[in-house]
């Protein structure tokens, strides 16, 4: 696989993607204690995100469809840049709310151009990168986060260090995008056509219901791990954003092995072995004594959740039903719904509790998609699909 690759492009914009949204989330408790609000009054905040993504998914995966992934890709950078800036310059919850709703609407476009185009690379090049795809996205919001926690360390305002972050990433992400091959999505032969507002068929809900547990504990890790070590083991500034570093590091080891692990043991065996382990970090992470405890438990739910969504997107994708853009249009609408509406209802269970059984709320889902991974067995293709495209194209050859 040569540097430059159509393999490796895919795998660094999946990279620079999250790097300014990763650098928002250490901030998100200094945001909370300058506007003064408490972990209901952030829940209801950040729900913002979720319902940008809802109204935004169902016309985005048509939409991709007939413009493209790398188009896709491209314009929805700019809009994304510019969003995810938005929220640490909110004065106030309600324009905090619109902020994250204008983020969330503009990170769909971007989340289901990548996959899509990651799902056809991989096709067109017979070299599985859904994993290590997903690993580069691991690796460049744990980079985002530690940027946002020197930034926090240094003093650097959060309304002067996200747009910095966000607008130095830009221009790189472009120059990326436009190195991308253009590759079409088409459904197989006598597919039946659905309506993006239609109803899963019974195998994409399966897959759908999987993903959900587990884009639900990396919207928890992400949203409240600062929180948890600040409130739960009165974690000083410098050390909260150790927990989502963490987490996103073990994350990114899951997902390099996770091609490895998939051609070893199947879809199915990698996503049991690390369903369980993501349980048993929850677990670690409620009874954690000290702070040193719970960065164990981060790390063990991160090797945990890491092959989820990467096995579920190329399950999906590969149904053959309709385009792959319809189908992992659906499957990032519930995930994204997961990993948004999550972080929200573990703010009203901590508000009434505490944040420890907040947090272990992510266990009951977890176990959930453990047992559902048997829908993630790969689907018979048809028979002019098995045999491999006819031809790879020059772009694409290692």
């Amino acid at each position: 696989m040569s540097l430059l690759s159509s393999q490796r492009l895919v795998m660094l914009v999946f990279f620079l993607q999250p790097v300014a949204f990763g650098s928002w989330l250490p901030r998100i408790p200094e945001v909370q204690s300058t506007l003064g609000l408490g972990p209901a009054a952030l829940a209801v905040a950040l729900l913002g995100m979720p319902v940008g993504t809802l109204l935004t998914l169902p016309i985005a995966g048509p939409l991709v469809g007939r413009i493209g992934a790398r188009t896709a890709i491209l314009i929805g950078f700019v809009f994304y840049s510019i969003a995810v800036c938005l929220p640490v310059l909110a004065p106030d919850p309600i324009m905090l709310f619109v902020a994250l709703m204008l983020a969330g609407s503009s990170i769909s476009f971007v989340e289901l151009g990548m996959n899509v185009e990651a799902n056809l690379v991989e096709k067109a090049s017979g070299k599985l990168i859904m994993n290590t795809s997903h690993g580069c996205w691991s690796l460049g919001i744990m980079a985002g986060s530690l940027i946002g926690s020197a930034m926090a360390g240094l003093g650097v305002a959060p309304g002067i260090a996200l747009p910095l972050v966000a607008f130095i990433v830009l221009p790189i992400a472009l120059a990326v995008g436009l190195s991308l091959p253009t590759l079409r999505d088409t459904p197989h032969e006598g597919a039946e056509q659905r309506s993006a507002w239609s109803l899963p068929s019974p195998a994409l809900l399966g897959i759908c219901l999987f993903v959900f547990g587990i884009t639900m504990t990396e919207g928890a890790m992400a949203d409240w791990s600062a929180i948890f070590l600040r409130d739960a083991l009165t974690a000083g500034t410098g050390l909260v954003g150790l927990g989502y570093s963490v987490f996103a590091f073990m994350v990114a080891a899951g997902r390099f092995g996770g091609d490895w692990l998939k051609r070893r043991f199947g879809a199915v065996g990698t996503a049991r072995l690390c369903g369980s382990l993501a349980i048993l970090g929850g677990l670690v992470l409620f009874a954690a004594p000290s702070v040193e405890i719970a960065l164990v438990g981060f790390g063990i739910i991160g090797v945990g959740v890491s092959v989820g969504f990467p096995l579920a997107v190329t399950a999906a994708a590969g149904l053959g039903d309709r385009p792959a853009s319809a189908n992992v249009a659906v499957l990032s609408f519930v995930a994204l719904t997961g990993f948004l509406i999550g972080p929200p209802l573990i703010g009203f269970v901590a508000e009434h509790s505490d944040i420890r059984v907040g947090v272990a709320c992510v266990i009951p889902m977890l176990v959930l998609s453990l047992l559902l991974t048997g829908r993630l067995r790969q689907q018979a293709q048809p028979a002019h699909e098995a045999a491999g495209p006819a031809h790879t194209p020059k772009s694409l050859k290692p």
